[in-house]
């Protein structure tokens, strides 16, 4: 009988970095997803020649000596991937109700500059706020690996239990500022009322000193990582789904697959959402029945609607920034901002690079928070069975969508060729997250220690890891991941030797 030193459930990045690291260092791997194609969020899809991405737009930190970079180098993926760097006046462009546009610079030097010639009073107020998100990236910086740490975690935890509303309140006095520092809100869900300074900090951060976005889809991060896994031995098994976790006394001795088959390992990882792991344990019995309750209890993020639009190649050129445009006057708000019987309290707007060298895009994916009462009625469905109600949904709500985009950019109009749209249920469907929940468990900065969990569970050989874990985004799943593969390889070992990468 064949036996793993790990089996992994999910091939989401979460779970394809762990087989990649683990892999690396030597271990007998098997990673098991129950979808036909690897990566989660990560994965790209082709509609009409063109590539559309599914949640995985751009990656900060990923110049060289930065932490992301790291990582990717240790598992000698970075240099072939296709990336290209956002543009460093204004990555992330924010529209307010006021109709002004507002930049996010790369460079933190830059990045006060560039606001302060918009708010010349706040400049004190905006080295401030900066030297803030510098604090927090230095806990999870490459200094933190040579000394043999993922991050100083206890520092993380005071950066955890700060309101990030509050510390930008704190940091500039200027109501439309505020509304500037937090308009990429979105990428971590934020909440006025829970989201904490240490998230907020993390991905800002993380973008303002380097971000990139995919040349020809995120699914190639998803591919070089699976392919990483095989090239050291392990195996990577699609349309594997994962019923029950077995426990044999206090320990994980088998995972179950659909049809019966039994896969023995000497250690279980989930990269599951922490309630789905619950459930597919067969003895409920050896964790708590409050941990389960916990679990079981935890609030997850809104999800998104997302309209991909199809442009008629050679007319629309590349935008290299990402829009932010509100309905509202707080960023923070998302019941707000109606248009035309639809709920758009703001849309994230992107351009996807084709190639980088015809200077044009073919796809712009547009993405508005939707909550999952939105789409409640259809829950019990499966994706292309929902019927023509659904349907009939869908429409209203893109076409309502381009009708406001294009207020700000009438030229799109002529050469949109074909419109896709996914809901939060479509994600649900194809990346496994609860009620399509973008970024997983919600984190609450008055209560930290209940979202943030252990990587290692009570059943001494299952591990946890993923986005739920410590903070979402393609940097925050890799922290997790680190953490889940310090437990079992050292994690002094693996930080000195990342940092020697």
């Amino acid at each position: 009988m064949e036996r793993y030193d790990i089996v992994i459930i999910g091939g989401g990045l979460g779970g394809l970095f762990c087989g990649a690291i683990l892999s690396k260092e030597g271990m007998k791997v098997l990673v098991l997803e129950r979808h036909h194609t690897v990566g989660g969020c990560l994965q790209s899809f082709h509609r009409d020649g063109r590539i559309l991405d599914t949640g995985m737009h751009y990656v900060g930190s990923m110049r060289e000596g930065q932490i992301m970079h790291l990582y990717l180098k240790y598992l000698d993926i970075f240099d072939s991937l296709r990336l290209h760097a956002l543009d460093e006046s204004g990555f992330e462009r924010i529209y307010l109700s006021n109709g002004k546009e507002y930049r996010h610079a790369m460079g933190y030097e830059r990045f006060v500059d560039t606001l302060a010639a918009d708010f010349p009073d706040e400049q004190e107020g905006l080295k401030r706020y900066c030297r803030i998100l510098q604090d927090i990236s230095r806990l999870i910086s490459p200094q933190m690996l040579k000394q043999g740490k993922i991050a100083d975690f206890n520092e993380c935890m005071k950066y955890m239990s700060l309101s990030a509303a509050e510390t930008i309140g704190a940091c500039v006095k200027d109501p439309v500022l505020r509304n500037v520092l937090a308009g990429t809100n979105a990428l971590y869900a934020g909440n006025r009322n829970t989201t904490s300074l240490y998230e907020h900090g993390i991905i800002t951060g993380s973008n303002i000193e380097g971000c990139s976005c995919f040349v020809d889809g995120s699914q190639q991060l998803a591919d070089r990582l699976a392919e990483r896994i095989c090239s050291n031995h392990g195996e990577i098994r699609r349309s594997s789904e994962v019923i029950q976790i077995h426990i044999s006394g206090s320990y994980a001795d088998y995972v179950e697959l659909k049809g019966g088959e039994r896969i023995y390992a000497k250690n279980v990882i989930s990269s599951l959402h922490p309630a789905s792991t619950m459930a597919l344990l067969c003895d409920n019995s050896v964790i708590r029945k409050s941990f389960h309750t916990r679990m079981n209890s935890l609030s997850n993020t809104y999800g998104f609607f997302t309209t991909y639009l199809l442009l008629r190649p050679g007319t629309v050129p590349y935008i290299n920034s990402n829009r932010w445009y509100y309905n509202t006057d707080d960023v923070w708000s998302i019941d707000k901002g109606r248009y035309k019987g639809c709920d758009l309290p703001f849309m994230v707007v992107i351009s996807q690079p084709g190639s980088i060298d015809s200077g044009y895009t073919e796809v712009i994916t547009i993405l508005i928070p939707m909550d999952k009462r939105r789409v409640e009625r259809w829950r019990d469905t499966q994706t292309g069975k929902r019927g023509e109600e659904y349907e009939a949904f869908k429409l209203h709500y893109s076409e309502t969508i381009i009708d406001y985009i294009c207020r700000f950019h009438p030229e799109l109009r002529p050469y949109i060729e074909k419109v896709y749209t996914a809901t939060p249920l479509t994600y649900r469907d194809y990346t496994g997250t609860p009620d399509g929940s973008a970024y997983g468990v919600l984190k609450d900065y008055h209560n930290p220690l209940a979202a943030y969990l252990p990587v290692k569970m009570k059943i001494p050989n299952l591990y946890l890891t993923g986005q739920s874990i410590n903070v979402h985004g393609c940097l925050g799943t890799s922290i997790s991941a680190l953490v889940t593969c310090g437990e079992l390889v050292g994690t002094e070992y693996l930080t000195k030797k990342i940092s020697n990468a």
